[in-house]
């Protein structure tokens, strides 16, 4: 039988004590939704990127379930939502609407991200919540063909 699930997410602001568990599950999501790349490979660049670009620049909020780390979203202060992530076992809770809808106060204003066009959930998870796409772009570190989406508030 299968563990009952908290439906309800905590948010928490970040703390330097979720690095591991934060790199960790933003490896975990990119492998699952990603499988035929070797993501373990990119440990140490995830870990850099986290510390150097992420964690200094912008306001990152926790999710958690069941006294465990669920998600988390990344905003910077011009608005630009740069990662959320969510547990793949967590996919389809509300935990992803409770970190985008965090995501939406912290900058009012509006936002702006770039999604990888074959990732179609992601996409159709934006466009349900409100996001349009105004743009393309190339990832330059993969080459993957990206979206620009933004959202501004009604």
């Amino acid at each position: 039988m299968a563990p009952v699930v908290d439906e309800t997410p905590k948010l928490r602001p970040y703390t330097p004590a979720d690095e591991a568990a934060a790199i960790a599950l933003w490896q975990r999501t990119w492998q699952h939704a990603y499988p035929q790349l070797d993501f373990a490979a990119r440990a140490n660049w995830w870990r850099a990127r986290w510390r150097d670009e992420l964690v200094p620049a912008a306001r990152i909020v926790i999710a958690e379930q069941n006294g465990a780390m669920a998600g988390f979203v990344t905003v910077d202060s011009s608005g630009y939502l740069d990662q959320i992530a969510v547990a793949p076992e967590a996919w389809g809770t509300p935990v992803a609407a409770a970190l985008l809808d965090e995501a939406k106060r912290i900058s009012p204003a509006g936002l702006e991200l770039l999604v990888n066009q074959d990732n179609k959930r992601a996409i159709r998870f934006y466009k349900k919540h409100g996001f349009a796409v105004s743009g393309t772009d190339t990832n330059p570190r993969s080459g993957a063909l990206l979206y620009r989406m933004r959202w501004h508030p009604a």
